[in-house]
């Protein structure tokens, strides 16, 4: 069980901005831009690589949730990124797959400092 299976289960506080019967929703505790919000499902799965064909409504909710949110509050028109690591060298550290929305300031470009 991950951290995350916690706060679905609610065993641990979090600062919870959106949830439906399908995924949860909250503030990243180490958030790397103004925002930072992880969209997480409520269905076991431990990686974007361990998903099936099935997950992919589940996948598509989790990113239409966060464009939602984006617009929601009102950060969307200045832009907004979202990202899914995948395993160790792709910088998961939480074995429940989730998408990163961070937003807030400028980015840059991906892959530039």
């Amino acid at each position: 069980m991950t951290l995350f299976h916690k706060i679905i289960r609610r065993e641990i506080p979090a600062d919870v901005v959106y949830e439906d019967e399908h995924l949860i929703a909250f503030r990243d505790i180490a958030p790397q831009a103004p925002v930072h919000v992880l969209f997480v499902p409520k269905e076991t799965i431990p990686t974007l690589d361990a998903a099936q064909p099935g997950h992919a409504e589940l996948i598509g909710r989790l990113a239409l949730a966060a464009a939602e949110y984006a617009r929601a509050q009102g950060f969307a028109g200045d832009g907004y990124r979202i990202v899914m690591n995948c395993n160790g060298h792709g910088g998961q550290t939480v074995y429940q797959m989730h998408l990163h929305l961070v937003a807030g300031a400028p980015l840059g470009r991906f892959g530039t400092p």
